[in-house]
């Protein structure tokens, strides 16, 4: 399976639980998280979407533990079967 189809299936998963899932860009900043979680109630969340067994590079994780830092919910999904259980911990107080 290949990255385009992991996000895929999150972008379908978000939107099938009533959210948005943008795709997240920032001119200027390199390593930030592909996906940003948009749902109901001010749930917010960053995901690092990458092929099965792939992990973050270097500058990926640093802006991931600023982010986390900062408050954030941040996630790396390598594997559509983690799509629940990740937008379950979005949607938690």
């Amino acid at each position: 399976m290949r990255e385009k189809e992991v996000e895929q299936k999150l972008v379908k998963a978000v939107k099938h639980n009533g959210g948005v899932c943008w795709k997240f860009t920032s001119p200027g900043t390199a390593g930030v998280p592909d996906r940003i979680i948009l749902m109901p109630f001010g749930k917010l969340a960053f995901v690092e979407v990458k092929a099965p067994g792939e992990k973050p590079r270097p500058l990926q994780v640093s802006r991931m533990k600023l982010l986390k830092r900062l408050g954030f919910k941040v996630f790396v999904l390598d594997n559509p079967e983690d799509i629940e259980k990740i937008l379950k911990e979005v949607m938690e107080k």
